[in-house]
């Protein structure tokens, strides 16, 4: 992957102003469509897909964005195909062969959020060399949301204050917070979906209370730089009040 050196890329004024999201979220959706409309087998989608990852990461330094995190797959994932699931485990053990290294180069940190629970030890064992690879760097973060929740992200963070016995009228909603996988994180400015639909799907239910959010009905193997672009430059339009009266 080439990245553009700090400093530079398409952040004028032309993306929005300035306003560029510190943290965007992509719920990355369509690659079983995308390969059906080409008459090609599912798992040819999910590679196409796995490949444009590394188009956004390239992107999101671009634009000056800090965090990006990458809905990768879903607890409820599980319920697919055998077949599919595996070539799912598969594809993410390819991206990080193929990336890490790469992506450590050039100052890119790879965070893992959800659970380890039910993974193949093998892909274990290479999330977490890629996690502990790339621990200091601060270019950009990008956080793999890989068997991942919201649900049972809030339910884990609620028993893990159980567990450290804090007491109920010591609970705020920055403690929760921080027990959540995400802990320490700015939550999402901007949260995009692709393939034209308009949920959450069960993704960072808790951080994106206030999130802006953007669809497109572009497939995700076909989303690339200028999409990523308008999504920002539609980002710094919107007014964020935060619930309070705007100007």
């Amino acid at each position: 992957m080439v990245v553009a050196p700090l400093g530079s890329g398409s952040t004028g004024k032309e993306a929005a102003e300035g306003k560029v999201p510190v943290h965007i979220a992509i719920i990355m959706d369509g690659n079983g469509r995308w390969a059906k409309q080409r008459g090609l087998p599912r798992p040819a989608g999910h590679r196409a897909g796995t490949d444009n990852i590394r188009r956004v990461i390239e992107s999101a330094v671009e634009h000056g964005v800090k965090m990006l995190t990458l809905y990768a797959f879903s607890t409820e994932n599980w319920k697919r195909p055998g077949d599919e699931v595996r070539g799912l485990m598969g594809l993410l053990l390819y991206a990080i062969d193929r990336e890490a290294d790469n992506l450590n180069r050039n100052g890119v940190q790879i965070r893992h959020i959800g659970s380890l629970e039910g993974l193949d030890k093998k892909l274990v064992q290479r999330l977490q060399y890629a996690v502990n690879l790339t621990r200091g760097n601060d270019r950009l973060v990008v956080n793999v949301a890989f068997n991942y929740g919201g649900r049972a992200e809030i339910i884990e963070a609620a028993r893990q204050l159980l567990r450290e016995g804090v007491a109920p009228e010591d609970i705020t909603e920055e403690l929760f917070a921080s027990k959540l996988y995400t802990g320490g994180a700015p939550d999402p400015d901007l949260i995009i979906r692709t393939a034209g639909e308009m949920r959450l799907s069960n993704f960072l239910i808790w951080q994106a209370a206030y999130s802006e959010y953007w669809s497109t009905p572009i497939y995700w193997p076909d989303f690339g730089k200028e999409q990523f672009h308008e999504a920002i430059v539609e980002f710094g339009r919107r007014r964020r009040n935060f619930g309070a009266l705007g100007a």
